[in-house]
């Protein structure tokens, strides 16, 4: 709890005054609205009274003959008594008061304050605190011979809100009790809505968010049900390069890969779904929060992917050396069954064929490609195509020498994908062959197959991350080709794919461009 009280008693005692503050203007609206109606309603009240006992024509002989005076207070009390006013009260033309309740009031001029009952002309008005109405006494002679003075005094406040007809005091009591309840049960219900929470817990809690959401290292997105951003901390906004105006905006409408939007909208689902961004190897995972839309974290798992490169690339070198390991076994046998058969000139003949096509084509590399990275892959790709039953052969247009360390890794990601491509979509036969060429500010990479094609339609759609057309892929197939593209893209350049065309001819044909400096 707080000095100030919980959350809950601060709603209430604010309802409570609020309520009160309420209660008291109507009241006092109540009050005003019912002295108004009084001084109307008496008003005319008083003046029909005063209008009666000036009419009397005992009042007016009683005035006419001042020996009569002593006959007047009867007519005065009688209409006090049946009217209910507070006093009636007659004077002689001098004002001179003749008849009063009070005593101490006979003999005594009457304050007529702005009265033009003197003039002759009757008046409503109020004095002391008193609804007043004054009519004046016409002699037989057309002359004001006295006048006739009615009032009733206001009631006080609370005899007013007493007295109310429409029970004033009753309704603000009923009003009383309805707004303490209802402000106990706001209070509840907002206690509820903020699961207990005390509004210095509540701040506390906002700030540990915000510590918490720009501190970790992990990007957080969040969306609402319509695909909004809502939130989004330094790390995502690094990681996506999203702009500054994000918070929003649809994701539809964000400069994003078509994978982030699928994994960001709930598209694409699953526990850690893989997407590339910027150069980078995204893991992301989605959590859907009810109605109220759903949260994104962001993994940044470049440097993972890279080491499974490198795993990926010692496999390859594992499984180049286990394939030459069982080429060169199987010759082995062959040279060991000619010795034991004594056919030593087949041996000399076949040992000499065997030196003449493995060196024929590490020569071909090592005349065309003259960056050692880039050649050794070419020439490791041999053994395992040659495992596989295919065959790789050099495109005589291909030319590369030596290129940057940046250059060549990015060339050894493309043409090995690429090339791996190939050979999964033969299964074991036909061939693949390789264009590699430096042609100025750039170097092109063509890699064609003797396979069925790209259908048209998946032209683009095959460097998708996740894209693979193979009926057993599982797992974290389709990379590859979306690894290719964004080793293109990173550098300024680009990746298509198209089949051959002519009659007799069939296969695909992937075409790289990479820029010699990165960005060109």
């Amino acid at each position: 709890m707080g000095g100030r009280g919980s959350l809950a008693r601060q709603l209430l005692v604010w309802q409570l005054v609020v309520v009160v503050a309420l209660l008291c203007a109507v009241g006092v609206l109540s009050v005003v609205q019912a002295g108004n109606n009084f001084r109307t309603t008496e008003g005319r009240r008083m003046l029909s009274v005063a209008e009666d006992v000036a009419a009397t024509a005992g009042v007016r002989a009683s005035l006419a003959d001042p020996l009569r005076h002593y006959a007047l207070p009867p007519f005065a009390e009688s209409a006090r008594s049946l009217s209910g006013a507070s006093y009636v009260i007659i004077t002689d033309p001098a004002r001179e008061v003749l008849t009063s309740p009070d005593p101490g009031q006979v003999g005594e001029p009457l304050d007529l304050g702005g009265s033009t009952a003197p003039a002759g002309r009757s008046w409503v008005g109020e004095l002391a605190g008193a609804t007043v109405a004054h009519v004046p006494v016409i002699g037989d002679d057309g002359r004001v011979i006295g006048l006739v003075a009615a009032g009733q005094r206001a009631p006080g406040f609370w005899e007013g809100v007493l007295d109310s007809p429409d029970n004033a005091l009753r309704l603000l009591g009923v009003a009383l009790v309805i707004g303490v309840a209802g402000s106990l049960l706001l209070a509840r219900r907002v206690k509820n809505q903020t699961l207990g929470l005390e509004p210095h817990e509540i701040t506390a809690l906002v700030e540990y968010r915000e510590a918490l959401l720009h501190g970790i290292k992990e990007g957080v997105v969040a969306l609402d049900p319509q695909h909004r951003v809502t939130l989004v901390n330094d790390h995502a906004r690094t990681l996506l390069a999203l702009p500054a105006d994000a918070v929003g905006r649809a994701v539809d409408a964000l400069e994003l890969d078509e994978r982030l939007r699928d994994v960001l909208t709930g598209r694409a689902t699953g526990q850690d779904q893989l997407a590339l961004a910027g150069g980078r190897v995204l893991t992301l995972n989605r959590m859907p929060l009810d109605v109220h839309g759903a949260v994104v974290t962001l993994r940044d798992r470049t440097e993972l992917m890279t080491l499974r490169d490198e795993l990926d690339a010692t496999r390859h070198a594992t499984d180049t050396l286990r394939a030459q390991a069982h080429e060169f076994s199987n010759r082995l046998h062959t040279i060991a069954g000619l010795v034991e058969l004594g056919e030593y000139d087949e041996v000399r003949g076949f040992i000499s064929r065997v030196n003449t096509a493995r060196g024929a084509w590490r020569a071909e590399v090592a005349s065309k490609v003259a960056d050692p990275a880039v050649a050794a892959l070419l020439v490791a790709k041999s053994s395992l195509a040659a495992e596989r039953g295919t065959g790789l052969r050099m495109d005589p247009g291909s030319g590369l020498g030596v290129v940057d360390e940046a250059l060549s890794t990015d060339l050894v990601t493309v043409i090995g994908n690429l090339v791996d491509n190939a050979l999964d979509a033969l299964g074991g036969q036909g061939w693949v062959e390789v264009l590699v060429r430096s042609s100025g500010a750039e170097v092109l990479v063509v890699v064609r197959d003797s396979g069925p094609g790209v259908a048209p339609e998946l032209a683009e759609e095959v460097f998708r991350h996740g894209f693979t057309t193979k009926a057993a892929a599982q797992g974290q197939r389709g990379l590859g080709l979306a690894l290719t593209r964004q080793a293109c893209l990173r550098r300024g350049g680009s990746v298509r794919v198209r089949n051959e065309e002519g009659p007799g001819r069939s296969g695909a044909v992937f075409t790289a461009r990479l820029p010699v400096a990165v960005g060109a």
